[in-house]
């Protein structure tokens, strides 16, 4: 393949020699991506971000793994080989692990859907890189600088094995003021770029994703699944998405023959993209947004007594943090509480959360004691997590959470 430019590389990566103390030896032993800094007993002096990071056991001088180095991080070796088998670091270890990566998506690309993550960071294998793709345009996310020496080798795979016809490239903002290399933020590496706007398809419903000015890069794609199951139950029903962004429920419920659909977001910007959207299919209903603090916006619907037969409430991360959990919870609480006011008779209910450090059994537990104060009564009907193109293999790699509950009255 042919890069639109050439990949230079300023500091060609080492061998690093790495002793770790029990608790990080047994951490990468139980295939732990992270190895924080101080698990480390012994490191050659003149480590350098992208080294490669040879980890030895303290008694036997035998190789338990294989990480890349970050100086900058606390997070000091990002693993991407933890077995004791041998590996060789080089173009076709990459390969073989993206090919593994793809072979888990395989069943979700028989659907009628063109659009999913390729690789899902520490998950598969890539700690501090992304890559999905949007029909025939791959957008890679590399959110460290551990990744630049391998890149050229990474995105050789990557459309070999996508078969994308364009590469665009994000940088995380430190990246973007990293320099250590000659990158920009949206650049097209490989192929040409016809439209920033890419069309694509997720279980027959059609979207759109600015691949270079786009959050992350450009969409998200983890709620699929619950995108499409909220769709084929909204079915001839008045629905509600809060925190709606580029309105993938909003899309899925209109597409599905909703009757009446509202997309209520903080980013007049979001909406209009949401309305966009949902001109890309074909759909009767009506599409109404509202503009404004979510909180704000479900408390007047409540003064006007208003209802829908399906809501979904889907905020960002209210926690990043440690110290934001509590705070968090209350913000969730709150959500279910407003939520409830607005469904309608026997409808629908739809809670999700995306923060990891709130884990699911908590959350799940705060939604059942939220509605069960509430003395409606409801059923849950299900509670859901990541779709096939997010593996998880890590606790702290899984943060999607979702439930629906039906009332009963």
């Amino acid at each position: 393949m042919a890069f639109n430019r050439p990949f230079l590389v300023k500091n060609k990566p080492k061998n690093l020699a790495v002793k770790l103390n029990s608790k990080g030896e047994q951490s990468v032993i139980k295939g732990h991506p992270w190895v924080f800094s101080n698990s480390i007993l012994k490191v050659n002096d003149d480590a350098k971000t992208g080294d490669l990071a040879i980890i030895f056991s303290k008694n036997k001088n035998k190789v338990i793994g294989i990480g890349l180095y970050d100086t900058k991080s606390p997070i000091r070796i990002k693993m991407i080989h933890n077995t004791q088998t041998k590996a060789v670091i080089n173009a076709e270890f990459f390969q073989q692990k993206i090919e593994v990566a793809y072979q888990k998506r395989k069943e979700l690309l028989k659907t009628k859907t063109n659009s999913y993550r390729l690789l899902f960071g520490e998950n598969d294998g890539f700690p501090g890189l992304i890559a999905d793709v949007y029909d025939m345009v791959l957008v890679l996310k590399i959110y460290s600088e551990i990744w630049l020496p391998y890149l050229e080798w990474i995105l050789e795979s990557l459309q070999k094995i996508s078969i994308a016809e364009t590469i665009v490239l994000r940088l995380s903002r430190q990246l973007e003021n990293s320099s250590h290399h000659d990158f920009t933020d949206g650049e097209v590496v490989y192929g040409k770029l016809k439209n920033e706007v890419v069309e694509f398809i997720e279980h027959e419903v059609k979207f759109s994703a600015n691949v270079l000015k786009g959050h992350k890069t450009g969409y998200f794609l983890d709620h699929r699944d619950n995108r499409r199951r909220v769709g084929e139950w909204s079915e001839g029903k008045t629905m509600l998405d809060v925190f709606s962004y580029a309105g993938g429920f909003s899309v899925h419920a209109l597409a599905n023959g909703a009757t009446e659909v509202t997309s209520l977001d903080i980013s007049k910007q979001a909406l209009d993209v949401a309305r966009e959207n949902g001109k890309l299919n074909d759909y009767s209903g009506i599409h109404k947004t509202i503009s404004g603090d979510a909180f704000e916006q479900m408390e007047n619907l409540i003064k006007k007594k208003k209802t829908f037969d399906v809501v979904v409430i889907d905020p960002p991360s209210f926690a990043k943090q440690q110290s934001e959990i509590e705070l968090a919870k209350k913000k969730y609480k709150q959500l279910a509480e407003l939520g409830e006011k607005l469904t309608a008779k026997k409808g629908m209910l739809v809670l999700a959360s995306c923060s990891s450090r709130v884990t699911a059994q908590s959350f799940f537990d705060l939604n059942q004691n939220v509605l069960n104060a509430q003395g409606r009564l409801f059923e849950t009907i299900l509670k859901t997590n990541h779709d096939i193109d997010h593996p998880i293999s890590f606790p702290e790699g899984a943060y999607l959470k979702c439930g629906y509950y039906r009332f009963l009255e």
